[in-house]
């Protein structure tokens, strides 16, 4: 361990937690990171030409052992990186820690690994508008019911219905791009959150290094950012999330018997231990589950942060974990609802377009012929009462 050896096991397997099995999500953003920062420990004069080189290699190394093992002892992948090149280069490793702490250490393979994490959310949302929208063409002005209060309202079409989806994930996409740009600051360089003392360390070069369009310059924020910028990141899952609920609970209804709007493929459905009929749509009900799942991450990573004094707290360790739960849940039901639509049968509508759908058109056209709306709002409706 980077701060000493003299704790009880029982202690240091509680303040570890899953952090050693769950960093190997990290380490190759934390490689990256430590790369530009023994660049910037080269380019100060701490290390020199061939130092780095060495470093550099041994780094390489690292990232191409699909075996490399992060230790409970080491706690997390930050020390296994250290022990690591301490080991094989001796005192040439010690030195990669200068002028950096954990604290920004984390924060900045975090921060790479977001961003890295947010570009693919950004490409998953583009596969799924792309298979709504040719599906939506494939029923380009069908018929299809309307519902409010979950009763029968206003004729709409299905490319209406499922266009709704495309543009609910088109906002996400503005969503995911502001928040790209909210976090795409450098913290590397700020230490625990009070700056780096005696040396002259470059911190643009870093943040020119690891293709940040901005470094994070208050020390203290940048620790105080953590959580905060975590939870604006499951902020926007659980909105996606929130659309691929709403979807969900749709197909769920409308591929009922007692509608038959859609048919589900029978590949994707589950049967019943005792019920031979049963066809049971098992993943539509996951999907509108887990996003309770997502909601609740986010909530949890905003509750962490709470009631904390500026700076760095070891509470934010626990931040790590929901956001990695919440970002591959959401993956997983993106992948899913898109796999979906591929697949999907829509039914034709046309029985279901009961008279009561065009209740409203009827009283307009009352209305057109010079009748008061609200006398023609009462006559429309006694016919259906």
């Amino acid at each position: 361990m980077l701060w000493g050896t003299n704790v009880d096991d029982t202690i240091l397997a509680f303040t570890v937690g899953n952090d050693y099995i769950i960093d190997k999500e990290l380490l190759p953003f934390d490689i990256a990171a430590s790369k530009a920062h023994a660049a910037m420990l080269a380019k100060i004069g701490v290390l020199t030409g061939e130092e780095l080189e060495k470093l550099t290699a041994e780094l390489d190394v690292i990232l191409t052992n699909k075996d490399f093992e992060i230790k409970l002892e080491d706690e997390d992948c930050h020390t296994a990186i250290e022990n690591h090149l301490t080991e094989k280069l001796g005192d040439l490793g010690k030195k990669i820690h200068t002028a950096r702490s954990r604290n920004d250490q984390v924060l900045v393979a975090l921060r790479l690994y977001e961003k890295d994490t947010l570009q693919n959310l950004q490409k998953l949302i583009q596969k799924f508008m792309v298979t709504t929208e040719t599906l939506a063409k494939q029923h380009e002005n069908k018929p299809f019911p309307g519902y409010t209060h979950m009763q029968k309202a206003m004729p709409t079409t299905v490319d209406t219905w499922l266009g709704s989806f495309i543009a609910a994930m088109q906002d996400n996409v503005l969503l995911v791009e502001s928040t790209l740009t909210l976090i795409d600051q450098n913290p590397l360089g700020t230490a625990a959150g009070f700056g780096v003392p005696v040396f002259e360390i470059d911190r643009e070069f870093t943040t020119e290094q690891l293709g940040f369009t901005k470094t994070q310059e208050n020390p203290i924020y940048a620790q105080m950012s953590r959580g905060k910028f975590e939870a604006q990141i499951l902020s926007v899952f659980s909105q996606v999330m929130a659309d691929l609920n709403k979807l969900s609970t749709d197909l769920i209804t409308f591929s009922m018997q007692e509608f038959g709007y859609v048919t589900l493929p029978k590949e994707f459905c589950t049967g019943s231990s005792i019920m031979p009929q049963k066809q049971n749509p098992d993943v539509l009900e996951l999907v509108r589950a887990k996003y309770s799942v997502v909601l609740g991450e986010e909530f949890k990573v905003k509750n962490l942060i709470g009631n904390l004094l500026s700076g760095y707290n070891r509470d934010m360790q626990l931040v790590k974990e929901p956001l990695f739960t919440g970002m591959k849940t959401t993956f997983d039901c993106l992948q899913i609802m898109t796999l979906v639509l591929e697949k999907i049968t829509i039914n034709d509508c046309t029985n279901a377009m009961t008279k009561e759908l065009y209740a409203t058109e009827e009283a307009y056209k009352l209305v057109k012929n010079g009748k008061p709306f609200r006398d023609a709002y009462k006559e429309v409706g006694e016919k259906y009462s």
